[in-house]
């Protein structure tokens, strides 16, 4: 068995056609969906992302603003500028990129973005409305995940599903979305006891662990679902050539960086028995944005009640 590969960037452009259909409805009744992102610090990979950010959103017709903080920056000044952005009607999401420096509280922060415009949904009220199972806005990236499992066919009802990681933006939202899907649901984590046998009951297995190709085959149940939440950097050659042997888009990548992303899962390996896995890149990452696309439009509507 070789696993048929998830192609999350096809689906990713099929979910940002569709989004740019409903901002051309929208545009229709007077609105135009606007999203702020906050940058603290100049960061060259968060800055690149931030970019992209902004790049898709004048793809789609969605308005768009750069804040660019100085990382001296307090926790009260932010907190400041992002309640300017709560009271700003030109404003329908809010995301503040992260990590953020260490003297910011994250979580102040987080908690002082108003929930209806919180498309990233990590405030505690979007968090607390998804556990109860209300329509909420929800973290972009288990979003993703379901979305690639949905328009895969992958059969979540009655599935024994394993969430390998439990962080606040991740793993436990990717839990309650599970379940919600009524999967049979176990969150594994450091503390685990014999972690590869309780995710070899696995028939939907998601990694968002955050260590490079931890996720070997003795994880995995022959015909499992995998999906590789994980974006590492590879820098070492060493480390290059074990997980990807002669692979030239790899080298290539490798040569002209200095470094390639790897995700939590061992494609190599585990491409033999698993029966769909997502790559890395190409997979879950791709999904992130259009997720963020389209909770910004779907703040947009909550926002005026349409």
């Amino acid at each position: 068995m070789t696993a048929a590969f998830i192609n999350g960037t096809k689906i990713a452009e099929d979910i940002k056609i569709e989004v740019a259909r409903q901002v051309k409805d929208l545009s229709r009744r007077g609105v135009q969906p606007g999203l702020a992102v906050v940058l603290v610090g100049d960061d060259a990979a968060s800055s690149a992302y931030v970019n992209l950010k902004a790049k898709t959103c004048e793809q789609l017709g969605i308005y768009s603003r750069k804040l660019t903080i100085p990382s001296t920056v307090t926790t009260e000044e932010l907190l400041w500028e992002v309640r300017k952005l709560n009271d700003d009607d030109k404003i329908d999401g809010i995301l503040v990129q992260l990590p953020l420096p260490k003297p910011v509280s994250k979580h102040t922060i987080l908690e002082g973005v108003d929930p209806q415009k919180d498309v990233d949904g990590f405030h505690s009220h979007n968090l607390g409305s998804l556990l109860l199972g209300h329509e909420t806005l929800v973290a972009c990236t288990p979003l993703g995940v379901m979305e690639l499992l949905y328009r895969t066919g992958v059969e979540i009802e009655g599935a024994n599903a394993v969430v390998l990681g439990r962080s606040d933006d991740v793993g436990k939202p990717q839990a309650a979305l599970l379940m919600h899907a009524n999967a049979t649901v176990t969150i594994c984590h450091s503390k685990t006891r014999n972690l590869p046998k309780v995710t070899r009951q696995a028939d939907i297995l998601v990694a968002a662990i955050g260590k490079v190709a931890m996720v070997t085959q003795d994880f995995v149940k022959p015909g499992a679902v995998v999906i590789d939440v994980g974006t590492n950097k590879v820098a070492d050659r060493a480390d290059v050539q074990r997980l990807f042997g002669d692979d030239e888009v790899r080298w290539k990548d490798f040569e002209k960086r200095g470094y390639v992303w790897a995700g939590d899962v061992d494609q190599r390996a585990v491409k033999e028995v698993a029966s769909m896995l997502t790559p890395v890149p190409g997979g879950v990452g791709p999904m992130t944005i259009a997720m963020l696309m389209k909770n910004t439009v779907k703040a947009a509507r909550i926002r005026r009640g349409l």
